[in-house]
């Protein structure tokens, strides 16, 4: 489940190349901070992702709301 959710997210994901040093940006519509800037694509997509890993780590953790998406939801249900 959450590898088809981080999948999913990426599919979201939009990179542009910044005209000022042609580094390679990239984040993902729906996840407020998620981003990665370097030097080549491949590597962005890499940090895009190790990003979007830790921030929903940090998200659940606090026991914070992450989107759903395709009717994958990640968030933590209490238990009476």
């Amino acid at each position: 489940m959450l590898q088809e959710y981080l999948h999913q997210a990426l599919s979201r994901a939009k990179y542009e190349i910044l005209p000022d040093d042609g580094s390679y940006y990239g984040s993902i519509r729906g996840f407020r901070g998620v981003y990665a800037n370097c030097s080549t694509l491949e590597r962005c997509r890499e940090e895009l992702l190790e990003t979007l890993e830790e921030w929903i780590l940090i998200r659940l953790r606090k026991n914070l709301s992450v989107p759903l998406i395709k009717g994958i939801n990640l968030n933590i249900k209490k238990v009476a």
